[in-house]
């Protein structure tokens, strides 16, 4: 009976947090690929410069890893071909539980990424949370010869493989789009300059010792040091004090800083995060809307290409608009594109678009009204 209840509670509690999990990051496969490429990055300068090899395709590996994880899920939940479902689910488990002890114990990245931008975990979060994983992983792994697929072979299958298709095509519609929700702080309707502010002042509690050895916490640092010794403070609200934003910055190709005036009235961005991997199949669309809005909207270029790139790119698309320096993860995170678009009003984010799906300038200045 208890082994009955085990197994029941494993296979929905480890189906249900991949599939969970999974789908988090399907809605963002452009975020996966950032966060691959941070680890990338790492491993080249801990392990090899080889790992660099694996940077240019990290969409693509980022989205066969997203879409397993979601068909893993609904294997374990369908009990479907146990003994393989199993194999493949502790070798990811193991790969991640070290990847995220390695990035906590070492401090080389700060959020894993394991639920995207929904819901952000510390390393050692991340890492603790793959350990109880891992526990009901390992009790699936070592019943797995006993449990019986919910579906005839046949369904099982076709079941899987509509799994997976379905899995690649919201991947690519939203790789090719934007995210179906967003969970960054760039968000439609989120003010920008609110967002960079913390939400709570920070609260201390300070320790002291009286002469007969007491410890006392007081809210205030007591002045009185012949009545009591100081021993230490602790912020009580140290997550609360941190700000959503804490690195958007624009300046101008000289280096002013010109953060100030983006949350000034309305302001059009168009986001180039990386010319040499900008697609330009949009272009004559990305041209035609901010010439058609000329004069009537300050139109402003972020990037975080080299000068020479920049112009060079901007001539060769006759993109007369001014442009600006931003830091690139800044963008990527403003945008799922590159070009990207997207509108604030006095700092508040009215609209975001794909370049494919560029907007015109009514439905801009419909947005400002």
């Amino acid at each position: 009976m208890i082994g009955r209840i085990l197994d029941q509670v494993a296979r929905f509690f480890v189906g249900g947090l991949f599939i969970f999990s999974g789908l988090i990051k399907l809605n963002d496969p452009i975020g996966t690929e950032i966060k691959l490429e941070e680890y990338f990055e790492v491993f080249a300068d801990d392990f090899g410069t080889f790992f660099l090899w694996f940077k240019p395709y990290a969409l693509e590996i980022g989205m066969v890893l997203i879409v397993l994880e979601v068909v893993l899920g609904f294997a374990v939940l369908l009990y479907y071909r146990m003994n393989l479902t199993t194999k493949v689910l502790l070798s990811l488990m193991i790969f991640f539980t070290f990847l995220t002890f390695y990035s906590a114990y070492f401090d080389k990245v700060t959020d894993c990424g394991c639920f995207g931008d929904a819901i952000k975990l510390t390393p050692w979060e991340s890492f603790w949370k793959d350990i109880v994983l891992m526990v009901f992983v390992l009790h699936l792994f070592w019943y797995r010869k006993k449990y019986q697929s919910v579906l005839d072979t046949k369904m099982g299958h076709i079941a899987i493989l509509v799994v997976t298709i379905i899995g690649f095509v919201l991947g690519i519609y939203a790789v090719r789009h934007l995210p179906f929700i967003d969970f960054r702080a760039y968000r439609i309707g989120n003010n920008i300059p609110q967002e960079m502010q913390p939400p709570e002042q920070p609260v201390f509690e300070y320790t002291f010792q009286k002469k007969d050895g007491e410890l006392i916490k007081s809210a205030a640092y007591l002045t009185d040091t012949v009545a009591y010794k100081y021993v230490g403070v602790e912020q009580l609200n140290e997550e609360r004090t941190k700000a959503k934003i804490t690195d958007f910055a624009v300046y101008t190709v000289e280096g002013e800083d010109v953060t100030p005036r983006t949350f000034e009235g309305p302001k059009l961005f168009i986001i180039i995060y990386d010319v040499t991997r900008a697609s330009v199949k949009n272009m004559d669309k990305i041209r035609q809307l901010a010439k058609s809005l000329d004069g009537k909207i300050e139109i402003m270029v972020l990037t975080a290409s080299a000068a020479d790139q920049f112009e060079e790119f901007r001539h060769q698309h006759q993109l007369a608009v001014p442009y600006f320096y931003a830091d690139a993860t800044v963008l990527k995170t403003i945008v799922r594109a590159n070009p990207g678009i997207t509108l604030w009003v006095n700092g508040t984010v009215m609209g975001m678009w794909h370049d494919n799906d560029t907007p015109d300038a009514n439905e801009v200045m419909e947005l400002i009204r």
